[in-house]
C-alpha cells in the first residue's frame, strides 16, 4: 500500500510568514511572535519528518524568530537615542512589508510577460543587429571573432570563477535540541525531583548550545506559568520549581503524549 502526503510549498521563509499572517488575519504591524514562531517551527519539523531538506534561509529565519521571541521574554527593554522603546519585531516587519510589496507586483509582471510572448517577432531583427554592429565597429557574426577576443572573454570568465571561489561560505549546523523537547525534559526533571538547580541542568548539558536551549526553554516555561524560580546557593545559580497547581497537570499531559 502506498500513500501520498501533500504539504504546501513556499518560495521562501517570508512567503510562509505572509501565509500565516493572511490565513489568521493578523496585524502585520503587531505580529504575535509566540504564535507565528511555533507555527513556523512546526512547518519545518513536518519537512524534516518527511526527509525533505530544509533550505538554509528557512533555518536562518527560524533562528531570527527565536531570537526575537527571547528578546520579548526578557524584562530588559532596548531604547533608541531618543529614549523610545525599540520593538524587536520592527526589522522583521519592515522586511515582510518590502517582500509583500514586490510579491504584489509579480502578477502584473507575469501578465506583461504573457502579452509580450504573444506578440509576433519583427522580421528585420537580423538586419538591425548588423547595422548596430557596423555602427559600433564590431562584427556581429560569430565566425568573424578573433582568437584575441575569445581569449579576453575566457579571461574574464575565469576571473569571475575565481571570485566566486574566494567568496566566504557559511555552514549551517543542525543541533539535536529543540525548545519544546528541552521544555518537556526540564518539566519531567522538576516533577521527579520536586526542584532542580540550574547548575545541575548545566552539568547534564555542558555544551554551549545545550545551555542556550535550556535557558530559552526556562524563559518559555516562565512565560506559560509552568514553573517558578527561587534564588539558589552560589554565584549565578537559581532553583527551578513547579508552579503551584501546574506540575501534576503538566506531567499528565506529557505522559499522554
Amino acid at each position: 500500500m502506498s500513500f501520498e502526503i501533500k504539504l504546501p510549498l513556499f518560495e521562501g521563509p517570508f512567503d510562509l510568514l505572509l501565509f500565516f499572517i493572511e490565513r489568521d488575519e493578523l496585524d502585520i504591524h503587531d505580529i504575535p511572535i509566540f504564535q507565528i514562531t511555533n507555527e513556523f517551527l512546526g512547518y519545518l519539523q513536518q519537512l524534516e519528518q518527511l526527509n525533505i531538506e530544509v533550505a538554509s534561509d528557512f533555518i536562518l529565519t527560524a533562528a531570527t524568530l527565536m531570537r526575537i521571541k527571547a528578546k520579548m521574554l526578557l524584562p530588559r527593554v532596548e531604547k533608541d537615542e531618543a529614549g523610545n522603546e525599540i520593538d524587536p519585531r520592527q526589522e522583521l516587519v519592515q522586511h515582510l512589508l518590502e517582500y509583500k510589496k514586490y510579491k504584489g507586483a509579480v502578477p502584473d509582471l507575469a501578465l506583461m510577460e504573457e502579452q509580450r510572448l504573444a506578440q509576433e517577432s519583427r522580421g528585420n531583427l537580423h538586419e538591425e543587429l548588423q547595422q548596430i554592429a557596423s555602427a559600433n565597429h564590431f562584427e556581429y557574426e560569430l565566425q568573424d571573432l578573433s582568437l584575441y577576443r575569445l581569449m579576453r572573454v575566457f579571461e574574464r570568465a575565469m576571473a569571475r570563477y575565481a571570485e566566486e571561489q574566494t567568496r566566504p561560505k557559511h555552514t549551517v549546523v543542525t543541533y539535536p535540541y529543540t525548545i519544546e523537547d528541552q521544555r518537556d525534559l526540564i518539566m519531567r526533571m522538576v516533577t521527579e525531583r520536586s526542584q532542580l538547580a540550574f547548575s545541575q541542568l548545566i552539568a547534564e548539558f555542558p555544551d554551549k548550545i545545550g545551555m542556550i536551549f535550556n535557558f530559552l526553554a526556562i524563559l518559555d516555561m516562565l512565560q506559560l506559568n509552568l514553573i517558578g524560580v527561587e534564588v539558589g546557593e552560589g554565584f549565578n545559580d537559581f532553583i527551578i520549581t513547579a508552579a503551584e497547581g501546574q506540575a501534576t497537570q503538566v506531567m499528565q499531559l506529557l505522559l499522554e503524549e
